[in-house]
């Protein structure tokens, strides 16, 4: 059986809305955040799948190095502000978070 760019497609697919599933149901911004990582990853499935489909053209391997550039800088970003939430509160849910806004 050969493996087709429908296949690349439909797993990034899958992954995605595993990551966007978990992020609208569960509260633990840990775990959102995990699944916001899902999601980046499987666009970065997608952008390759798409490059190794036209190997010509190498724009989908660089835009997935963007996209693993962003998504360290969100990790970092979002690490912190969970370790700024869990010192105020002593809680990562995000039911909590809203009295960060003082």
């Amino acid at each position: 059986m050969d493996i087709t760019l429908g296949h690349y497609l439909g797993l990034s697919a899958i992954i995605f809305g595993i990551g966007a599933i978990g992020f609208l149901t569960r509260r633990n911004i840990l775990i959102q955040l995990m699944s916001i990582e899902l999601m980046l990853n499987s666009v970065n499935l997608t952008l390759i799948a798409f490059n190794r489909w036209n190997p010509g053209n190498h724009a989908g391997q660089m835009f997935a190095f963007f996209v693993i550039a962003v998504a360290a800088a969100e990790a970092a970003v979002g690490l912190a502000i969970v370790i700024a939430l869990y010192r105020l509160k002593k809680s990562v849910q995000s039911d909590h978070a809203d009295s960060l806004k003082h």
